[in-house]
């Protein structure tokens, strides 16, 4: 009975199609391949996305924080001009203002005869209360 065909289904049948009661191969095929490209593509969205990121943490930039906050305010919100903007950030190259005016700070205390900032940190120590001794005479 099984091998007998329905008289409106035609003689050859196209390999896809399944017999009742049979596992569907193809579907089990295109839906493996569907989850690879999903985790594939959602992999390079990733990679694309962190970017930004990458290329401020390789280069040693002072601005890299930023770029992190910028990437991740654009992951979250799906702006990209937020992206766009690290990006550019993370192309540019700020300069370091912070280590020339510390010198230049500790460089004015030490001509104007102020304690540094390490001196006046240090709490002095307490100097020792002089012990006094009392001494009775009998008379």
């Amino acid at each position: 009975m099984a091998d007998t065909l329905h008289p409106a289904a035609i003689e050859h049948l196209p390999v896809f199609i399944t017999a009742p009661g049979q596992s569907d191969w193809l579907f089990t095929v295109v839906a493996v391949v569907l989850l690879a490209a999903v985790l594939m593509i959602g992999n390079l969205y990733f990679q694309i996305h962190a970017l930004p990121e990458r290329m401020a943490h390789r280069g040693k930039k002072v601005q890299m924080e930023i770029v992190a906050v910028l990437a991740l305010i654009s992951l979250f919100t799906h702006n990209h001009i937020f992206w766009i903007a690290g990006l550019l950030l993370a192309l540019i190259d700020l300069p370091d203002f912070s280590t020339p005016m510390g010198s230049i700070a500790q460089s004015l205390e030490k001509l104007s005869g102020r304690d540094t900032a390490e001196e006046a940190t240090v709490a002095p120590e307490p100097e020792p209360e002089p012990k006094i001794k009392i001494v009775r005479e009998s008379v």
